[in-house]
């Protein structure tokens, strides 16, 4: 298969983490044809994958409210998470972030202004806090689904529900493409309920939000595109933190360039297993409460 199709076939895979996909895609092929990245390039796949970090997470801290009874909370949500596609839309194109990542490179048509990150993240706030204030919020969210510390890594869990229940783990560290931004920290929490994967996801915009504030102070506008790799082509591996957690792609190219091999790997493989074992002791009525608190990918396990 042609490398410039598996892009676009990579970005719909899971459609709210096209850009992870695509991303750990392009990581997979330019690790395996020797491309080097520039590091404005990387800079601004760093600024796009907190983006899309940011309106996932905002839409799901509303979904949250609104799964017990919360709905204005969930209206102002959804509102800052249309601002977010938006920005998204003013900044690559494509309100999902789609075509903005390619092999050897990056695209940003505009940077995002700081200012209005600044604003969106106290919006955010706001949101957050109001919904921690509330007596009937917080009752619901707390010893709800609670996934132990130990049994998320029995199950080996990914991302913000590992996160929620203990385990220190983030591929943008432990894993990282290029330098490590100075402002990324890996908050966590302990109790593994509802209340702390909602706390977990609040916590994670805070330092989306500083990390973005750093980033985009540094680069321009345009398109950037490393030198083609040289030497022979092999296997090569790409490793993303998406917003859901560490994703994974595999490939195995012919002395033509071309793809004879991918294997994918979407974090809710991991953590769909997860879902059921923190339900267990949890009342009927809370099922929804739960798996959205999870919120994990059907397209992204049907690998």
């Amino acid at each position: 298969m042609p490398i410039h199709r598996a892009v676009f076939l990579a970005e719909s895979i899971s459609g709210d983490s096209a850009f992870s996909h695509g991303t750990a895609f392009c990581q997979a092929i330019e690790n395996a044809a020797g491309i080097e990245l520039p590091a404005r390039a990387r800079v601004m796949r760093t600024i796009l994958l907190e983006l899309e970090r940011l309106y996932n997470h905002i839409g799901d801290l509303g979904a949250l409210c609104n799964d017990v009874g919360h709905g204005i909370l969930n209206a102002h949500a959804l509102r800052i998470k249309e601002t977010l596609l938006r920005l998204n839309k003013d900044t690559t194109g494509h309100r999902l972030l789609r075509g903005a990542v390619q092999l050897g490179g990056a695209t940003l048509r505009r940077v995002p202004d700081p200012d209005h990150l600044a604003a969106i993240g106290a919006d955010i706030r706001d949101i957050v806090r109001l919904a921690l204030d509330n007596s009937l919020v917080a009752e619901r969210f707390t010893g709800t689904a609670i996934l132990t510390t130990k049994q998320a890594g029995d199950l080996g869990v990914l991302g913000y529900a590992a996160r929620a229940s203990g385990l220190d783990v983030d591929a943008r560290r432990d894993h990282p493409a290029g330098d490590v931004d100075e402002h990324l920290t890996v908050p966590t929490h302990h109790t593994g309920d509802v209340l702390a994967r909602f706390r977990q996801r609040a916590a994670e915009i805070d330092v989306s939000l500083a990390m973005l504030d750093s980033l985009v102070r540094t680069v321009t506008a345009g398109a950037v595109t490393g030198p083609a790799g040289a030497g022979r082509a092999t296997s090569g591996v790409g490793i993303v933190e998406g917003w859901r957690g560490t994703i994974v792609h595999r490939v195995e190219l012919d002395a033509d360039r071309r793809l004879t091999r991918v294997k994918v790997v979407d974090p809710s493989f991991f953590n769909w297993p997860a879902l059921p074992v923190a339900l267990a002791g949890t009342i009927v009525p809370d099922f929804p409460l739960a798996n959205k608190s999870f919120n994990l990918s059907y397209a992204g396990n049907d690998l």
